[in-house]
Parts: C-alpha cells; structure tokens; sequence
C-alpha cells in the first residue's frame, strides 16, 4: 500500500510539473533568448557605467581603471563644445524629423492616390534609403563643392553667386539637414505609406457619401486613425537622428569651428582623438537619457492618443 501511494505521489508531482509547463511554455521558450539578449544588454550598460567615474590608460599593452568619482562631472561642466553640440543636435533633431514627417506623409497619399505606375514610385522613393551613408556624404560633398560642385555650377548659370555651402558657419549645419532631409525621407515614407494603405478604405467611402470633401475626410477620418503610426515612425527617425554621426563626419566634420557639431561626433573625437574614454563614457551617457526622455515622452503621448479614440 505504501508503495502504491509514493508511485501515486510520483504520478501526481509530474502531471503537475508537466501541466505547469505546458500552461507557461511561451514563457520557457522565450527565456533563453530573453536572458541572451539582457546580457548583451546589460552588460555594456554596466561597464559604460563603470567607464564613467573611471580613467583609464593604456599602460605596457594593459588597460589600467584609475576611479575617480564624480570629476568627469566637473569637466563636462567646463566643457565649451558641449553647448553647441546639444543646441546643434537638438536643432537638427527637430528640423529634419518635422521636414521628413511633413514630406513622407504628403508623399504616402500621393502614391496611395496613384492608379498608374505606383510601384514605379515606391521604388524611386526609396533609392536613397538603400545607398550606403558613405556614398551619400561623398555624392553631397562633390555637389557641394564650390568650385566644381553641380550645385553651385546651376546657380552661375542663373546668373547667381553660390555659397561656401559646408565651410559657411551660418550654412554648414543647413547643408547637413538638407543632405539628411533627402536621405531619410523615404524612411517615413515607407512607415506612412503602410500605415495609409492599412486604413479602411469604406470610412472614407462612406464620409464622402455623406457629403464631406477631401479636406474634411483626411482631417476628420484619416489623419486620426493615422496617429499612432506617424507617433511610432517619429519615434524611431528621432532615435536615429539623434545619433547622426556619417554625414556631418564626412560633409563637415562638425566644423567651421563648432557650427555643426553634433553630440555623436564630439564624442567620436573625445574617445578616439583625445583618448579620454572615462569623459567619452559619461558623454554616452548624457546622450542616452536625452534619448530616453524623448522615447518616454512619445510613448506617453501614444497613450495619450490611443484614450482619446
């Protein structure tokens, strides 16, 4: 009897060990990718953190941590370059996620729009998007040119003086907005373009039976449903405008002077130029809770939205 009743134990222990399996199963299979991932994650998070309140040398071939606290803190507070390179940054964040939102939404109903030809559109729009960043700055840089560059070459054809396009203080940063303005469009075009061909097409059917004109169905039907893709497609273009770092690196490199540094490249100089990895770490860091209060900041928003519908 008593081995009868610990076999019955046993059975009753593995069908509820095999039953709380099964009920979690998505969750066992994830874990091994997911504990992957946060130690991929993780980890350089902690030793950008460590980097911090370090210095660190290179001493016979070794990599020597030297803590000293807080005192990068003192030095970015005595930083010039870094001013300018926030203002620039966020400027450029602003002007060219607003320029290419405005434009890669205009160009997604034009093509929805199209009865011909709208696969040749799709594709023309996004050729930049599938050139290499180092091609592009180098294109831009010989249009760019003062001499020889198309650009300026066109306007002494009209009868007009071109600019030092990325040597002008006052144009260098513009230069750089407009290079990205024709790079990355066609990002949010792609982005806008799905989430218009995902809208029902019987709401506006039914809104222009009723009597409303095209102005009236985009404001009240479409751009409304429209909301939360183009607050996803700002999120991600923010994220990585704000890591700009090819185009001015190659068309300027954050000259003349500091007129088109940005966060990115000052901190490509202060680890790899002037060596002082501790600062370079704690410059990182600045830049990834600038970016996050920006993330928290569009996803409160996609909240926001997402009530009111």
């Amino acid at each position: 009897m008593m081995a009868t009743s610990a076999v019955d134990m046993t059975r009753q222990q593995r069908w509820r060990l095999s039953t709380f399996l099964d009920a979690n199963f998505q969750y066992w299979a994830l874990a091994p990718i997911l504990i992957f991932l946060a130690v991929l994650t993780l980890y350089p998070v902690g030793q950008l953190l460590r980097m911090s309140v370090s210095d660190m040398a290179f001493v016979k071939g070794k990599l020597e941590w030297t803590y000293v606290g807080l005192d990068h803190f003192q030095t970015l507070r005595n930083d010039p370059v870094v001013p300018d390179a926030l203002k620039n940054t966020l400027l450029f964040v602003v002007v060219v996620v607003c320029v290419e939102a405005v434009l890669g939404l205009l160009l997604a109903i034009l093509v929805s729009r199209a009865r011909r030809f709208a696969w040749f559109y799709r594709s023309v729009y996004m050729i930049p998007l599938l050139i290499p960043p180092i091609a592009i700055g180098t294109i831009w840089r010989l249009m760019y040119d003062y001499n020889y560059g198309i650009i300026n070459q066109v306007l002494f054809e009209l009868g007009l003086t071109g600019p030092l396009w990325t040597a002008n203080p006052d144009l260098a940063l513009v230069s750089v907005m407009i290079v990205d303005v024709w790079h990355w469009t066609s990002f949010l075009f792609l982005i806008m373009l799905a989430g218009v061909e995902s809208l029902p097409y019987e709401l506006s059917e039914a809104a222009r039976v009723d009597g409303a004109n095209e102005v009236q169905v985009y404001r009240h039907i479409f751009f409304p449903l429209l909301r939360p893709t183009i607050i996803v497609a700002l999120m991600l273009r923010t994220i990585l405008a704000f890591k700009v770092f090819d185009q001015i690196f190659l068309l300027t490199g954050g000259g003349p002077g500091t007129s088109s540094e940005v966060i990115s490249l000052y901190i490509y100089k202060v680890y790899f130029v002037q060596t002082r990895l501790g600062y370079g770490a704690l410059l990182a860091l600045l830049t990834a809770v600038i970016m996050s209060v920006f993330v928290v900041f569009y996803q409160w928003l996609n909240n926001y939205v997402n009530r009111q519908r």
